[in-house]
């Protein structure tokens, strides 16, 4: 085999690529109703993540066991966002809980990859009740956007179709796309490939944007994100929880304990993305002030 044959990128044109895909798919989604089922009144956000995690780790487990060289597991951890926290939001045990409570507006997202190949899903909730009047509006214009990507996210279709008509509905229902928030391309063991479909994009970013015709056997994970005011983005005083590595990078690291973490997180999750409630035993601060990606 020549080495192009073996750097050759395996696609959804391969049945036992669409095969991962699938049960990737499978176990997400199963582990979303999971962590739904368990979102009511009085139920703390970390005890949601951690469930979701340890689902998905626990499945992912149970298949391809002769295959000992493959990786599987969490692609993106089990995230539990309230009210006008935007997204990922997964909070460390050292942090202050989050309690939900009836009324609330959750949104949960997580990912699953079998061998490389990630299955993404999220869902947006009012807990306890049923009267929730503008909070059904914003999750009316996300689900209509989402279906509209479902139909023009298409071989022959631009990503700017897709950022015009989520525009148009948000705004039907008097609501905003979060600002400049990407939807990626994926490919095997790449969670943020380079076409991108930009929400609410500001002059600049418009300017800046590459604009990409979608084509046969590329895979997309559709980030939808609406709000009730503006779509303006703030830092909310949280501290970032979330992680991957730049796999283009190299990490000069002097310190024991950094190059045994980095190494047992390299062995766990490769280019997938990390949160540190996994906890590997170790502490992230010797990473805090590298090129990580957040």
């Amino acid at each position: 085999m020549s080495g192009d044959d073996e750097t050759q990128e395996q696609t959804i044109a391969d049945d036992l690529v669409v095969t991962k895909y699938k049960m990737g798919a499978e176990i997400a989604n199963q582990a979303l109703k999971t962590v739904v089922a368990a979102a009511t009144a009085g139920t703390s956000v970390l005890s949601l993540c951690e469930k979701g995690d340890a689902f998905i780790m626990a499945e992912t487990g149970k298949i391809f066991k002769k295959e000992k060289d493959m990786k599987k597991g969490i692609a993106f951890p089990t995230c539990v966002s309230v009210n006008n926290c935007v997204c990922h939001y997964s909070p460390l045990k050292s942090d202050p809980d989050v309690i939900l409570k009836d009324g609330d507006l959750v949104k949960i997202d997580l990912g699953v990859h079998v061998d490389g190949f990630i299955s993404n899903v999220a869902h947006s909730f009012v807990v306890g009740v049923t009267k929730v009047w503008r909070k059904a509006d914003v999750i009316k214009a996300a689900h209509l956007c989402a279906e509209a990507a479902l139909r023009l996210v298409k071989p022959g279709s631009q990503n700017t179709q897709v950022t015009e008509a989520w525009n148009k509905i948000a705004k039907s229902f008097k609501c905003s796309p979060i600002e400049g928030m990407l939807s990626h391309q994926l490919k095997q063991h790449v969670i943020d490939g380079e076409k991108t479909i930009i929400q609410n994009p500001t002059d600049q970013q418009k300017k800046d944007h590459e604009k990409a015709e979608f084509e046969v056997h590329e895979v997309y994970a559709v980030d939808v994100l609406i709000s009730t005011g503006e779509g303006k983005a703030k830092d909310g005083g949280q501290r970032t929880t979330v992680y991957k590595r730049d796999p283009n990078k190299v990490y000069g690291l002097k310190m024991k304990t950094s190059r045994t973490f980095f190494s047992e997180m390299e062995r766990r999750f490769d280019t997938m993305t990390f949160c540190a409630t996994l906890r590997l035993t170790l502490s992230l601060r010797p990473f805090l002030h590298t090129n990580f990606s957040e």
